[in-house]
């Protein structure tokens, strides 16, 4: 199934406050994508801290999502779990809920195998008829999405698409090559957003977009658009911010830039951290010499 979505989506993060889930600002930061230009926002991927999360504020910030994002963009919720029982329950939840699209991510520390990998998405697919993309990101799983599997994958009806964040952009073509035509990629990794869009890929699933949702959208249009020079250009300005967006692990600097340009995303849930001093002046130059404007 390919055309679920094309464009860029952002996988936002979740902001919290002493009460709880700052939804106020959570609305905020959903008109700000919308402003953007993005098509989508992922909501409770890893980015939005769900491990961290009860089943309650899970339900309620989907509903609020949904709510909010209505006529504005697609919402795309994030259901992947270590348990495939889990992961199909949190699917049929956010189809309940309104969700547009689900994004898997695959089973971690279980380290199961290939079959494995099929049939937990499978049994996705099974228990819900909106579309399905499947998140490949073994730097955090320990799992990883052959090209072979991807393209066994593709064959279920509603399996839309894959996120691709594997860091190995000989695997990323060759599952390309199996998949063109049966579904979509796209790219998890904001430093090889524009490779992945120039082999065929149909968008991008962005951390970076959290605080640029414009210069996303940007680049992607200019590559649709086979302005490479210029989209060349634009990803040059984009790669610092995109490196200082991972100083340390996602979504900890994210959640930095969001405070730095105005908005209240709060901290991150233990075990996570605020980003470390040495580190908040690095991420600051890089948003300001994106040409975006900070508040602090």
């Amino acid at each position: 199934m390919t055309g679920f979505f094309s464009g860029i989506a952002t996988a936002m993060i979740t902001p919290f406050n002493e009460s709880g889930v700052n939804f106020e600002e959570l609305g905020k930061m959903i008109d700000y994508q919308a402003e953007g230009g993005t098509d989508a926002v992922v909501i409770l991927g890893t980015t939005g801290e769900p491990a961290t999360m009860t089943d309650e504020e899970k339900t309620e910030v989907i509903k609020y999502s949904v709510a909010r994002a209505k006529g504005k963009m697609k919402v795309i919720i994030g259901t992947g779990s270590n348990d495939t029982a889990k992961a199909v329950a949190a699917s049929v939840r956010a189809e309940k809920l309104g969700a547009d699209g689900i994004l898997a991510v695959t089973p971690y520390y279980n380290k199961c195998t290939q079959k494995g990998i099929y049939l937990y998405y499978k049994a996705i697919c099974d228990a819900v008829k909106i579309p399905v993309i499947a998140y490949n990101v073994p730097s955090r799983t320990a799992v990883n999405i052959l090209p072979e599997t991807a393209e066994k994958l593709a064959e279920l009806p509603n399996m839309t698409g894959i996120k691709e964040a594997s860091g190995n952009m000989a695997q990323v073509v060759e599952t390309m090559r199996r998949i063109r035509g049966k579904m979509d990629l796209y790219s998890g990794e904001d430093f090889l957003n524009l490779p992945m869009l120039a082999i065929g890929g149909a968008g991008l699933i962005s951390v970076t977009s959290n605080v640029a949702p414009g210069l996303m959208k940007k680049l992607y249009t200019l590559v649709t658009e086979n302005k490479l020079a210029e989209a060349n250009a634009l990803q040059d300005l984009l790669l610092p911010l995109e490196d200082a967006c991972f100083l340390e692990v996602n979504p900890i600097p994210v959640k930095a830039a969001y405070n730095m340009i105005g908005f209240d995303a709060g901290v991150p849930r233990a075990p996570l951290t605020e980003l470390d001093e040495k580190f908040k002046g690095i991420l600051h130059s890089a948003i300001k010499n994106a040409g975006l404007k900070t508040y602090d």
